[in-house]
């Protein structure tokens, strides 16, 4: 079904966590954010893996089914204003790549497995948004289903990011099977949550922070249970937590506890939550932590709304890979401004988002030559797949480092990949920008005429050839590097 235009004063996003599913959308009114609709499914899919790691055929059907009422709500929406992102489950399934693609069929749109450190990231992002403006050192807390991340930033900048892999869910499975609550098992699931806790604890601990704050489901209703229960006067408190924890294990069971604010949909990853909770306090020495709205759904949110207003976090990333690696900013920018031109005028409907993929393999193509010289493009391809890049996507991650792999060099370490036109057009166009930029300065950018389909079109003329002999036989190479694979090379005329 064809998109509708966008829509830039509507975004929205689907939160693919381990305890539940949620889609939230929201209406843009200049550069805020304001809440339309939100839905919330409790899947628990974080405790849906088998003994092999994998999704349940049971807790796909759900997830799928969750994933169409969603898709319903936001169809018509156009791609660049839908993220849909899944955390920790999803990292960790053994099975998810096999079943990503029916869940987006499902949805209608994409939907990318973020690392822990990009979950961190955009967490803190949402977290900063509804916080009053600060230069003060904050922390944020926020637990999830199946993991547990922890930020500390100034103002709207994340300074420290962590990711640990203990959530409400997981920890709840492990220490209180079938809703049973004992002392044993909170100690036993505190000291496991704190010895995790306790590797991060340097650089998390109370020196490092004026303000400690929580930003999840099970922080916001863990302070809502103190706070009308009386075992806290305001927030999350040391005291506090203590206090519940005696009244759960007198309860015995969660079926047997009984607390003014204590939803049912929250009751079965309650004992988990808390144990995880109090082992971060204890750990990092908090005595009080805030409970505060926005969190991961707003982050990315508001990532979208830089995306635009153009002012996206993946164009400072880029920006501080080349800083960070040492790269030839004009020399990569000059190849990029080819390579792009190139595939535009050779493609027959350039992709927007795929030639922004190219900018950024150009950019970036020489981010492994400070580790070697001749292999420089193999080595930046790994970084690039396997680094933390802020506010990318894996598959986008993906995508510029096949390009860099395959920006010089033999194409059988990308063969496969060729098989698409959209991509190996951009990979021609980069090859040949970065071919005719070989003596590293700029260059009188000769009239190319260049097509891909069934074969390769391309066309310069044997005068300007004759004028430049080593690009000549550069572009001699080249072609039967092509051709050794297949693809035919012609005259741009024939």
């Amino acid at each position: 079904m064809p998109r509708t235009a966008l829509a830039a004063s509507t975004l929205a996003v689907v939160d693919m966590g381990s305890n539940s599913f949620r889609l939230e959308v929201g209406r843009v009114e200049g550069d805020q954010i304001y809440r339309l609709d939100t839905w919330r499914e409790s899947l628990r899919i974080g405790a849906a893996l088998d003994a092999r790691g994998r999704l349940t055929a049971e807790a796909r059907r759900a997830a799928v089914a969750c994933l169409a009422r969603f898709g319903e709500r936001i169809e018509g929406l156009h791609p660049s204003a839908v993220r849909a992102v899944a955390t920790n489950t999803f990292r960790e399934a053994r099975n998810a790549a096999v079943f990503l693609p029916q869940a987006e069929r499902a949805l209608g749109f994409p939907i990318d497995v973020i690392t822990g450190f990009e979950e961190a990231r955009l967490i803190y992002n949402g977290v900063a948004h509804v916080l009053p403006a600060s230069d003060e050192p904050r922390l944020v807390v926020d637990i999830g289903g199946g993991s547990t991340e922890f930020i500390i930033g100034r103002g709207h900048v994340p300074e420290r990011l962590e990711s640990l892999k203990i959530g409400c869910v997981g920890v709840t499975q492990r220490f209180f099977p079938a809703g049973a609550l004992s002392a044993a098992a909170f100690v036993a699931a505190e000291t496991a949550a704190g010895a995790e806790v306790e590797a991060i604890a340097r650089e998390f601990n109370r020196a490092h922070w004026s303000t400690a704050y929580a930003s999840s489901g099970t922080a916001l209703a863990l302070a809502e249970i103190l706070e009308q229960n009386g075992l806290s006067a305001a927030g999350i408190t040391r005291e506090g937590l203590a206090g519940l924890r005696r009244r759960m294990v007198a309860a015995g069971h969660i079926r047997g506890l009984h607390l003014a604010a204590l939803k049912p949909e929250r009751a079965p990853v309650l004992a988990g939550g808390l144990a995880v909770m109090a082992a971060a306090m204890a750990e990092l020495d908090i005595e009080r932590i805030n409970p505060v709205g926005g969190a991961l759904r707003l982050g990315v949110l508001y990532d979208l709304l830089g995306r635009v207003v153009r002012r996206d976090i993946r164009t400072a990333t880029v920006d501080q890979f080349q800083t960070r690696w040492r790269i030839d900013r004009e020399h990569a920018a000059r190849i990029a401004a080819m390579a792009v031109a190139l595939y535009r005028s050779a493609a027959p409907a350039p992709d927007p988002a795929a030639a922004q993929h190219l900018e950024w393999a150009a950019l970036l193509h020489e981010t492994g030559f400070s580790v070697s010289h001749t292999g420089f493009h193999k080595h930046g391809a790994y970084i690039l797949q396997n680094a933390d890049m802020p506010g990318f996507a894996a598959r986008e991650q993906q995508d510029v480092a096949l390009l860099v792999l395959g920006c010089r060099g033999g194409l059988a370490k990308v063969a496969p990949a060729l098989a698409d036109t959209d991509f190996r057009l951009r990979l021609l166009a980069l090859r040949l920008a970065v071919l005719f930029h070989h003596a590293r300065r700029p260059i009188d950018r000769p009239r190319i005429a260049l097509a891909s389909d069934s074969r390769i079109r391309f066309g310069l003329s044997a005068r300007w050839q004759k004028a430049h002999p080593l690009t000549a036989h550069l572009l001699a190479r080249e072609r039967g590097e092509w051709e050794s694979l297949g693809h035919r090379w012609a005259a741009a005329g024939d």
